[in-house]
């Protein structure tokens, strides 16, 4: 199911998590509705946001703590998990499961050039793939 909050890199419930990468908004990857809300440009309305978190929670990709009036979300997953997830099912909803293809679209739409470092990292992930005979 698309929805907002998943469109943004710095959405607090997923960028923070510490596990396996920097708290990068210092909130042990938690953060209210008001957080996430905040860290959205051209963000909904709070209640859509509300709206949204309880439907993630629905969906088991986050949890809730209440703290005073106000709840206080959670991812349920560690980032890689959670990427790893979001990677399959945009593999197999966008791209009937081509990985090519997918690379292809993904170096398509970059704003940015590659630079050489990254690019030996592809090569060298290729390379890989090919010797696993994935």
């Amino acid at each position: 199911m698309p929805n907002r909050i998943g469109e943004y890199s710095h959405n607090p419930l997923i960028s923070a998590d510490t596990s396996n990468h920097g708290n990068h908004h210092n909130r042990n990857g938690r953060a209210s509705a008001a957080d996430v809300r905040q860290e959205m440009p051209e963000a909904p309305s709070y209640s859509a946001v509300r709206a949204l978190l309880r439907i993630l929670e629905e969906k088991g990709c986050v949890e809730h703590d209440e703290e005073g009036p106000r709840y206080v979300y959670r991812p349920t997953a560690p980032l890689k998990t959670a990427r790893r997830m979001a990677a399959r099912r945009l593999l197999e909803t966008f791209f009937d499961g081509s990985v090519p293809q997918a690379v292809v679209t993904l170096l398509d739409v970059s704003t940015k050039n590659l630079s050489e470092e990254e690019l030996e990292k592809l090569q060298n992930r290729i390379e890989k793939a090919k010797k696993e005979g994935n």
